[in-house]
């Protein structure tokens, strides 16, 4: 069911603290943690501790809950010292679109230049 945690999924587990992941920031809502496979200095993902699986899905049922997950984005942004030379928020959305585990989830990337449009 959407918003409970989910048996198979890698994101629930790092919620649980069933699955290790170096956390940089945690609220009563998200945890953002390191990705395992940086595509620049910063690379922090920050996710609902509720399982929905996309971010259209969260926002539909938890519309404070995404934005709390904005917010916590540009509070790594700050924390990694990326906020004033420019930092992405990516949301993948389907397979389609690069999204591997699907549970909603921001990548914060920033500290190299980043390309448009990406891909």
């Amino acid at each position: 069911m959407a918003g409970e945690p989910q048996g198979d999924c890698l994101f629930c587990k790092i919620v649980a603290g069933d699955v290790p992941a170096t956390l940089v920031r945690e609220t009563e809502t998200t945890v953002a943690f390191r990705d395992i496979n940086p595509q620049a200095p910063t690379h922090v993902l920050v996710i609902p501790r509720l399982h929905y699986p996309d971010a259209a899905s969260l926002a539909a049922a938890a519309p404070t809950v995404a934005a709390d997950m904005l917010r916590e984005a540009g509070e790594v942004a700050a924390q990694d010292g990326v906020d004033g030379s420019g930092f992405r928020i990516v949301f993948n959305t389907g397979a389609g679109a690069g999204q591997t585990v699907f549970h909603a989830h921001a990548h914060v990337l920033g500290g190299r230049g980043l390309n448009w449009p990406p891909g």
